[in-house]
């Protein structure tokens, strides 16, 4: 019973981090109907960020906060130099240019930092709470920045003007150029904070699978399977899919399929939702009159 309980509360933390990267990809979704496939590898240039920064002497939640704002940035920055010259091309020609991001980024990160494997710091304790030896402070850590990041956006989303504004360009752009918004500086406010989410699962991720240009080769491709199982179009139900995702991916490693076939996991979750539920758990169904 205790190997079961650990097995769940392990897969809730690292459900945690498919729960950030998959919020990180309906945020760019909802804001421009795009599915960025590069989101990893930006998550990945974001955690070297904060490892210089830690590197050169800065305390850890100084530079966990300081490469929040740069991956904001450098968000933005991406989707007005890359995605918006080719927003109204056909979904191949966008697609290919996702694909050339990713290649680019993790080359890039190769070249400066190499492709060794580098210990990323974590300020969580790894050693279990006494009399609870399946809880540590590292999983609680994991699983409360994510929760607090979630109600953050909420809050940014329900509550502020520029949170209204935006939620406005993303369901209607056409209206909300009538009123005088700028859809695309909205669109471009999506992508820096996508960026910023996709880094704190990047720097949560590095202290368990170590620092080096492929790290998030398989959390992306978990993090897709969290995103369509709650609801590409849904945050809520991005956080519930990783959450999922992960303890799946944990009772079927120790029970199932092994460690080594983990990843099959989030390839069979992808094809059965795309299969029997197209929207997801808790995403909207689309209904056009032709």
């Amino acid at each position: 019973m205790d190997t079961l309980i650990y097995q769940i509360v392990s897969g809730l933390s690292t459900g945690s981090i498919y729960a950030a990267i998959a919020l990180a990809l309906v945020m760019t979704y909802q804001s421009t109907g795009l599915v960025n496939f590069a989101q990893g590898e930006m998550a990945m240039i974001s955690t070297y960020m904060a490892w210089l920064l830690i590197d050169a002497g800065m305390p850890y939640w100084g530079a966990f906060f300081l490469t929040i704002g740069l991956s904001f940035v450098f968000g933005f920055a991406v989707e007005r130099i890359f995605v918006r010259p080719v927003a109204r091309a056909p979904h191949l020609t966008i697609l290919i240019v996702f694909i050339a991001l990713t290649l680019i980024f993790n080359s890039v990160a190769g070249w400066l930092f190499t492709y060794y494997a580098k210990v990323f710091p974590t300020p969580f304790s790894s050693e279990a709470f006494a009399g609870f030896g399946f809880i540590s402070p590292h999983a609680l850590g994991l699983i409360g920045i994510t929760l607090v990041a979630v109600v953050v956006l909420y809050l940014f989303f329900t509550y502020t003007p520029l949170g209204l504004v935006m939620r406005a360009a993303a369901q209607n752009p056409e209206s909300s150029r009538l009123c005088g918004i700028r859809v695309g500086l909205m669109q471009a406010t999506g992508w820096g904070i996508a960026a910023a989410i996709g880094a704190i699962a990047g720097m949560l991720v590095a202290p368990l699978t170590f620092l080096e240009p492929n790290m998030m080769a398989g959390v992306i491709i978990y993090g897709f399977a969290a995103a369509l199982l709650g609801g590409i179009d849904n945050p809520w139900g991005a956080v519930l899919g990783g959450f999922i995702v992960g303890v799946a991916e944990n009772l079927a490693g120790a029970y199932v399929v092994g460690t080594e076939l983990k990843l099959t996991v989030a390839l069979v979750i992808i094809v059965s939702v795309l299969i029997v539920k197209p929207t997801g758990l808790l995403g909207r169904s689309l209904v056009s009159r032709v």
